[in-house]
């Protein structure tokens, strides 16, 4: 199972499964909101929003930065890269919160 800072596994509610559902469906789902993403994100990780209005994401081992979508969507690109780092954060499609 996924774990967070202090080695607690973390439990994911029914909007947060959904999301990380939706960011794992085959093929993209080109309606997922960013709000929803970021949300998810804070649950499993960490959010900082930096003063050029970027947000620096880090899951696990991995840290990236996003942009805001221009829309209330994520775009293919950022689905992608959501998906690596939430595989390596220990997060697996089948078995959301649960180690691969």
């Amino acid at each position: 199972m996924a774990h967070g800072t202090g080695d607690e596994p973390i439990h994911l509610n029914n909007h947060h499964l959904n999301t990380l559902t939706a960011i794992f469906s085959h093929p993209t789902s080109h309606n997922i909101r960013w709000a929803d993403t970021i949300s998810l994100l804070e649950h499993v990780g960490e959010v900082e929003e930096r003063h050029d209005g970027k947000f620096k994401i880090t899951l696990g081992p991995e840290t990236e930065i996003f942009e805001r979508p221009r829309d209330k969507d994520i775009d293919t690109q950022m689905v992608v890269d959501l998906r690596r780092m939430l595989r390596n954060a220990g997060f697996d499609p089948k078995k959301p919160g649960e180690e691969v």
